[in-house]
């Protein structure tokens, strides 16, 4: 969903003011994260991950002596058991407050996680709502909090964890029993040493098993109807699976055995469909858009960054945020396609730059101190 990073584009008109937006927040993102772990990319697979997960992730907004710093912060700290009205025509609905207009102006937070052991049962804190990113994709209108992503399978996944391990278990079993002995008259002697009790010798499940059974004892397994193809039942599970997450099944089983480049195109394509609304939908509007403007506002009201027509022309420090390109099956195909679009006008250098992770100007700086990269141009030229 996420990559290694969707990376922002200022839009500003001026080529030097745009290296400098670049580079004031490429400097804020080494240290985004409040408790030092890891940067701004990495909180974004964080918060990719949680909206899978829980259907939600929220940050909270700290103030840093060079800017924001961002905490993740579990979906369970923020009181889904509080819902009340509060006057006013204001309400707390799932630990996230409400003015009277429905807009959300404070959330509702714990100290502690319920069941941490250091939890002391202590009230929520009221955070403002600016001081908060939620981020979600909400199902239907009104929607507070963020349903887990993996709710619609959870279920079959718990029948197809218990199927298969019933499966294996039977396989277990059938393979410890070798043989069955039976004294017809009860004439045998003992052939075995051991603990037993009433001349039968006692002995656990293990691989080769012979067990000996009393006299007139006969041996009737239960055999009920067992699926034939197992495995074409088993795969039919995980093509249900797959179709309630919204995955292609070859990503989640792994099972590339019928698969062919036409088959992985059309299967990926409209996962990658979702994905892009996932990141333009949601990601971009709610989490990395919020999150440029504070930090680009406090680089402008720190005197980091010079920008005189910041307040008359806010949108020009504005970015575009462009994920990175995903991977393909036939890599010089789509470079083919990256130089027709970009040749017939489709796109832009800086776009297919960024989604491959780099920075146009830095792209050409790198070229242009690689001898064996301008050599040949040179020569051209002469």
């Amino acid at each position: 969903m996420v990559g290694a990073g969707i990376v922002p584009t200022p839009r500003h008109p001026d080529a030097s003011t745009r290296a400098d937006l670049t580079a004031a927040f490429g400097a804020w993102a080494d240290h985004a994260d409040a408790d030092g772990r890891t940067d701004f990319f990495g909180l974004q697979a964080d918060v990719a991950r949680g909206l899978v997960i829980d259907g939600e992730a929220f940050l909270h907004v700290l103030p840093g002596e060079d800017g924001p710093r961002l905490r993740l912060l579990p979906p369970e700290l923020v009181d889904e058991s509080l819902t009340r009205e509060i006057g006013g025509g204001a309400v707390i609905v799932q630990g996230v407050e409400f003015d009277a207009e429905g807009r959300r102006v404070a959330y509702h937070v714990l100290p502690h996680r319920p069941h941490d052991q250091f939890a002391n049962h202590a009230p929520p804190v009221r955070v403002p709502a600016d001081e908060i990113i939620h981020v979600m994709k909400p199902l239907a209108a009104g929607q507070v909090r963020g349903v887990s992503w993996l709710a619609p399978v959870i279920l079959s996944a718990s029948d197809f964890d218990q199927l298969t391990d019933a499966l294996l278990m039977g396989a277990k079993v059938a393979a410890m029993h070798s043989a069955f002995l039976v004294d017809l008259n009860g004439t045998g002697g003992e052939p075995y040493d051991g603990t037993g009790e009433g001349g039968i010798l006692e002995t656990g499940l293990e691989p080769g098993t012979m067990k000996r059974l009393p006299t007139g004892y006969d041996v009737k397994f239960n055999t009920p109807g067992q699926l034939t193809e197992i495995g074409s039942f088993l795969r039919l599970q995980l093509q249900q699976l797959a179709a309630g997450l919204g995955l292609p099944d070859h990503l989640l089983s792994g099972d590339l055995s019928n698969a062919n480049y036409s088959s992985l195109r059309a299967g990926l394509l409209p996962f990658r469909q979702r994905v892009e609304q996932i990141q333009y939908g949601v990601l971009v509007p709610q989490f990395l858009a919020p999150i440029w403007r504070q930090v680009i506002t406090y680089a402008v009201l720190s005197g980091d960054l010079a920008a005189p027509d910041f307040e008359s022309a806010p949108r020009a420090y504005a970015a575009e945020w462009l994920p990175p390109a995903f991977m393909q099956v036939d890599p010089a195909k789509q470079v083919q396609a990256d130089v027709a679009e970009l040749e017939a006008g489709l796109t832009s250098r800086r776009k297919l730059v960024a989604q491959r992770g780099w920075s146009l100007e830095d792209l050409d700086a790198e070229i242009a101190a690689d001898p064996r990269q301008t050599a040949p141009k040179q020569e051209a030229a002469e």
